[in-house]
């Protein structure tokens, strides 16, 4: 199990730029699984990831 700190650091290299790899997603998973249920970094996490899922996905249909 990761550190709230490794998953921290882990996480802002996913998602460093405004671009994202088609991976990034599944790897974003991964790192909250490492965090504890009751974690508050799980919870923001959750809702970043949320944030930019909707984001990636707005960006890909305006390019359709």
């Amino acid at each position: 199990m990761l550190s709230e700190q490794e998953v921290a650091l882990s996480w802002s290299q996913i998602f460093k730029g405004n671009k994202f790899e088609s991976d990034a997603f599944d790897r974003a998973e991964q790192l909250l699984e490492e965090l504890r249920p009751e974690s508050p970094l799980r919870h923001r996490f959750t809702h970043e990831l949320e944030e930019l899922r909707t984001i990636h996905v707005t960006r890909q249909s305006c390019k359709a």
